[in-house]
């Protein structure tokens, strides 16, 4: 078995061998040491290898980084995950460029029934952070958490996973002997005890930019569903979204003002399809087939009202009261001029707190 994870730590080091053609040789030659056996004609066989591969392969080149990786592995006491292993993800196993190789440190179990991947913005306002705390809060103790240990949403849900009993696992791009951000660090250290950290890039491989979207493959195509919370139109929550999308998972999007930044990525993932809109913990335990006993999930409606304007509050207070109004009652109630009850309404409308009725009334849903 060492003998083998040489091969295929060997193969993941292989310059013009990537996780699409690297696949494809172990279709072929089914384990990594029979890659490396055959000979150079019989590879060039296989689609995608060029000549350059198969020299690479036969030349030897890249025992001494190999070496050095399974010394590293032995001394941190990281696990290998090959593709063809059995503890290996199997939801990205689905994924046409899933890595061939991870390296994994922690007690989460990467296979659990329920996995939900929770993005968005380093830049989070008030309202994203009040929003993903109170849904992780709302969530079945048997959800695992996966994000990407950046700043902003990524960490606080990190965090507020912790803080509430889920198993949190953090998808870096970088090798496992590195923390960026550096901030992260005791939140890294803890989450190896609830959770733990994951990667496919090797040790000494530093946070490089092109890591990155790499890194985002992993957190979408690791988890059944992907939440984004707030992002702008473009960012690296976007993609993941995108890929997640791809990969035919659920894609839920936290909606906001449409006059807000931070919540025009989210907007238009609705806009364009991509996403369902995300109303409540319960509405998406509900289209994930995830109910339990547990009720509760529609705490998370309570507090992201608590983020509303004062007239968007008013209104809500009195449909709630009042039961459904048509938009003269609500304007002698509310006594808001035509803008301001118009600007509420259609924040309402998006968010999915308030529904239009039959008789021209407007209701709270």
């Amino acid at each position: 078995m060492q003998e083998e994870l040489w091969y295929q730590i060997a193969l993941t080091k292989i310059p013009e061998i990537g996780p699409v053609s690297g696949r494809k040789l172990i279709q072929y030659f089914e384990t990594a040491s029979a890659v490396f056996a055959a000979r150079k004609k019989e590879l060039k066989t296989v689609s995608g290898i060029s000549e350059k591969a198969a020299d690479q392969i036969k030349n030897g080149s890249v025992a001494a980084a190999v070496d050095a990786e399974i010394n590293y592995l032995k001394k941190k006491q990281i696990s290998p995950l090959f593709i063809t292993d059995a503890q290996y993800p199997h939801r990205l196993l689905h994924c046409y460029d899933a890595p061939l190789l991870l390296y994994w440190s922690g007690t989460a179990d990467l296979n659990a029934q329920k996995i939900l991947s929770i993005v968005g913005t380093r830049m989070n306002t008030l309202y994203g952070k009040n929003a993903t705390e109170s849904i992780l809060e709302s969530l079945p103790k048997d959800v695992v958490i996966v994000s990407g240990l950046a700043l902003g949403i990524d960490s606080i849900a990190h965090k507020a996973a912790l803080k509430n009993g889920l198993q949190t696992i953090g998808v870096l791009a970088h090798g496992l002997d590195e923390m960026y951000p550096s901030q992260n660090k005791s939140l890294a250290n803890a989450m190896l005890q609830q959770g733990g950290l994951l990667s496919e890039f090797a040790h000494q491989t530093k946070a490089d930019k092109y890591n990155f979207p790499k890194r985002n493959r992993i957190v979408a195509g690791i988890a059944d569903a992907t939440l984004v919370i707030e992002t702008a139109v473009k960012g690296g929550s976007m993609i993941t979204a995108d890929l997640a999308f791809n990969y035919n998972r659920e894609v839920f999007a936290l909606p906001g003002k449409i006059t807000d930044l931070h919540s025009s990525g989210c907007l238009h993932l609705i806009q364009q399809n991509k996403s369902a809109v995300f109303t409540s913990t319960k509405q998406m335990l509900e289209t994930m087939g995830w109910e339990t006993q547990q009720d509760g999930g529609d705490s998370i409606q309570l507090k992201i009202f608590a983020q509303l304007s004062d007239d968007e509050q008013l209104i809500i207070k009195i449909l709630g009261e009042d039961g459904p109004n048509s938009l003269d009652e609500l304007y002698s109630k509310a006594l808001l001029n035509s803008g301001r009850m118009a600007t509420a309404l259609l924040n309402l409308e998006i968010q999915n707190i308030i529904t239009r009725i039959p008789g021209k009334k407007i209701e709270l849903r």
